[in-house]
């Protein structure tokens, strides 16, 4: 039986930064005060926490259900909370697969006991690094079938590389991996909301922990280049098919994402 992971406790980890920011337990001190900083910064956290989650649950149900995807590969899932990818999924579609990727050891911890399957279905858990796509396409193999295609999601990670062409490159490798009629999700913070921008570079000053780099919207918008868009295209998190009969506008956040298909090959 292998050993428990090792929890470093000592200093912030954005999975559960994330989790508190969500109203989650799965979190420490240390990721509690890093995220109060960021909070007393910029108060509209919290709430594009919230509606980055909400996105993330919309864009599943679509592809489940209207894509009619049935492989999932969920890298940088953070801690299991309502409405996780599997959930989602295989309430459209039972037998949807799921794999999720993660480095944070509490979020293997959470896994064992939390990702559960339909029996028709699976889910499995990888802990790896993004900026190791090899090894996370090699592992995921063992659940998923890489020659059917596959939805690859990359939702709020992809700050957490700093450099935008190293980022790309990571997306360009997992996607080359994938076969035509697979799909690309993202999101992630844009640098359109000063306060925001504040918010992240005093955290990236002060935690110790692993850094984050807002990015404009055309920069994320560029993880989707060769594939094609789904409609609306890159959108605030809000305004990618919000929910019907939502009331009003729905509110700003400074977080974009979009959803796209890779085509046939020529």
């Amino acid at each position: 039986m292998s050993p428990e992971p090792r929890i470093d406790t000592s200093v912030p980890h954005s999975a559960r930064i994330w989790n508190f920011l969500l109203g989650g337990k799965d979190n420490y001190p240390v990721d509690r005060q890093a995220g109060e900083k960021v909070f007393q910064t910029f108060p509209g956290m919290v709430e594009m926490a919230r509606q980055s989650r909400r996105m993330l649950t919309r864009v599943v149900r679509y592809l489940a259900g209207e894509a009619g995807i049935r492989q999932f590969l969920d890298i940088g899932t953070g801690l299991p909370t309502m409405d996780n990818t599997h959930e989602v999924a295989q309430r459209a579609a039972p037998d949807a697969r799921v794999v999720y990727v993660d480095n944070d050891p509490l979020v293997l911890v959470h896994a064992k006991a939390l990702l559960t399957s339909s029996p028709e279905g699976a889910t499995d858990y990888i802990e790896a690094d993004i900026r190791d796509p090899d090894t996370i396409l090699a592992r995921a193999a063992g659940t998923l079938d890489l020659e059917r295609p596959v939805a690859l999601m990359l939702m709020g990670i992809l700050g957490l590389v700093d450099d935008h062409d190293q980022a790309r490159s990571i997306v360009d490798r997992l996607m080359a991996a994938l076969p035509p009629g697979s799909y690309l999700a993202v999101y992630d913070g844009t640098d359109t909301d000063p306060d925001y921008v504040e918010a992240i570079r005093a955290y990236n000053a002060g935690s110790g922990g692993i850094s984050y780099t807002p990015r404009s919207p055309e920069q994320i918008a560029r993880y989707l280049d060769g594939l094609e868009i789904v409609e609306p295209g890159v959108v605030p998190v809000t305004r990618w098919r919000p929910e019907p009969g939502a009331q009003g506008e729905p509110p700003e956040v400074a977080c974009v994402g979009g959803v796209a298909r890779k085509p046939p090959r020529p």
